[in-house]
């Protein structure tokens, strides 16, 4: 099993913009998804649960995109 892992990497904007395309396009086929953070390639299955969440508080908000799956084990 892998070991845990809570990663928040920032990209410039051009980079991001580049990940959510390949991501929408992945999505849109049905298909697998790879993506690279912080140096780990993640392989997100077609099966993928989507979500938007809001955060707001003490000045400052946050939208957060969530993908989530659970492990075949």
């Amino acid at each position: 099993m892998a070991a845990d892992r809570d990663v928040t990497k920032k990209y410039p904007v051009k980079q991001f913009i580049q990940k959510i395309r390949r991501l929408a396009d992945g999505l849109e086929a049905g298909e697998q998804f790879t993506i690279q953070i912080a140096g780990e390639r993640i392989r997100v299955p077609k099966h993928a649960t989507v979500s938007v969440e809001h955060e707001r508080g003490e000045g400052t908000e946050e939208i957060e995109f969530q993908i989530t799956w659970k492990n075949d084990a």
